[in-house]
């Protein structure tokens, strides 16, 4: 199996990485020129990687197709690329929904809609795919974790929540320039902020089959600090404001 590349930006290099350290089986992967620093890191670091003169021979030479450019990238190109008959198109394209890819390739191929997130490159985190797809699945639950979802409306909830990366990583440098600013050497205060919270990410990740709310309880006592802690920021309107990002997220996606 050949698998391309279209757009070599960082989701792409991701994936291709968390393919590269996983047990599949392929033959080459074959990425765009479009960006040429990156595709030429790719291919100094993995020996399977070929640089593909244009799109059109990245559609050529694979049996799969990743897109990984931008939205207007994407509708501006996708129509004069030739595609073959059945071969498995996978979108990262958050903005571009499946009726509009379909019309863009117009080419009876296997669409599948994907939502890969930066750990994949550590064989780590969810995927959601719309429309599901058994070869697909079976090959992001080797990168990663594959959660399949049968109505493309419902999938605009997951890829609204693929938007709060960036303020997650926001909270943590926050937290840990805070610490900095206590006199903590900043190699020090990032270790503990990024290891605490992967270490609370994990506990609930065991434990998913409980209701979140439990773990709020249960990490506040009445008038400790996490108890002080979580209502101040109740009161201040964090997590509706959090809810209301959401749901313009959502709003923007509906409209796409």
């Amino acid at each position: 199996m050949k698998l391309g590349f279209l757009g070599t930006g960082n989701i792409t290099s991701d994936v291709i990485t968390g393919v590269f350290i996983s047990k599949l089986k392929f033959k080459q992967i074959i990425v765009s020129p479009r960006n040429k620093n990156k595709a030429k890191k790719l291919k100094r670091k993995f020996k399977k990687v070929l640089i593909a003169k244009n799109n059109q021979e990245v559609v050529d030479k694979s049996d799969w197709v990743f897109i990984g450019v931008l939205p207007k990238v994407a509708e501006k190109i996708l129509p004069s690329l030739k595609f073959r008959k059945n071969q498995i198109i996978i979108s990262f394209v958050a903005t571009l929904n499946f009726l509009k890819l379909k019309n863009k390739i117009n080419c009876k191929v296997n669409i599948v809609r994907a939502i890969p997130m930066p750990p994949i490159s550590l064989g780590l985190g969810p995927v959601v795919m719309y429309p599901p797809n058994t070869k697909v699945k079976n090959f992001f639950n080797k990168v990663g974790t594959s959660i399949e979802i049968k109505n493309e409306k419902l999938s605009n909830n997951f890829w609204a929540i693929s938007g709060t990366m960036a303020s997650f990583y926001e909270t943590l440098k926050t937290l840990s320039d805070w610490l900095v600013k206590k006199k903590i050497k900043r190699e020090q205060s990032q270790k503990y902020i990024t290891s605490l919270y992967f270490a609370l990410a994990c506990l609930a990740l065991e434990n998913s089959n409980k209701n979140l709310k439990k773990f709020v309880l249960d990490s506040q006592t009445p008038g400790g600090l996490n108890w002080q802690g979580v209502n101040q920021l109740r009161k201040a309107g964090y997590y509706k404001s959090l809810q209301s990002s959401l749901n313009n997220l959502l709003k923007r996606l509906s409209k796409s």
